[in-house]
């Protein structure tokens, strides 16, 4: 074990999540002990279980950071067309997906029961929503609701159709699509969710 280094908690913690991010990227979740992470990180067992408890504490508080670096990196600006934020935000992601793949499938899949996981995806996939809300060219109250409701289901959309498609790519190392042509199909079904609710097209050079 490499000599241990004096850090605040909040560094610590930090260090912690860091070293849990690499274990969980590169392992699926059921093979990442937690005397693995405190091996990497030069400290103690007992030192690891006061910042947490249990893997799945671990396991959360690393996926809420992912959910809150994902958010910052979708940030919608209203300079920019409709098509260019959704590929944007959608490539953020579905990068990370890659990059992460053991950790997105254990958050959609091992921990798919997990209550807190689930809350910490929901929650994002509520400000996303909320986001695109902000941007779409509603006209009232009533248009508003209605694309919301579509705009729910989209985003779980996105949400099944990126996870088969890293689980599928996991198995076979061939995946069905490139991340352009998914991004592509995700940004192609939600344009034609909403076209039939809003009095202006949102993007009338789509499809290419």
């Amino acid at each position: 074990m490499p000599p241990r280094q004096r850090l605040s908690p909040a560094e610590r913690r930090s260090q912690l999540l860091g070293v849990a991010a690499q274990l969980f990227a590169a392992h699926p979740y059921d093979d990442v002990l937690m005397e693995d992470v405190a091996e990497r990180a030069g400290v103690s067992r007992a030192l690891l279980y006061q910042h947490f408890a249990t893997k799945r504490e671990l396991f959360a508080a690393l996926y809420r950071q992912v959910a809150e670096h994902l958010l910052a990196r979708t940030r919608l600006d209203p300079a920019d067309t409709l098509v260019e934020q959704l590929t944007e935000g959608l490539d953020a992601h579905i990068a990370y997906f890659a990059e992460n793949r053991n950790t997105v499938l254990a958050a959609n899949r091992a921990l798919a029961g997990d209550p807190v996981i689930q809350t910490i995806i929901s929650d994002e996939l509520d400000a996303l929503r909320e986001r695109l809300l902000g941007v779409l060219p509603l006209a009232d109250g009533a248009a508003r609701q209605a694309v919301s409701g579509v705009l729910k289901s989209w985003l779980v959309f996105v949400q099944v159709l990126c996870v088969d498609w890293l689980a599928q790519t996991a198995e076979t190392r061939q995946p069905r699509c490139t991340p352009a042509e998914l991004r592509d199909v995700c940004i192609g079904a939600l344009l034609g969710a909403v076209r039939p609710l809003l009095d202006e097209d949102p993007a009338p050079d789509w499809p290419r």
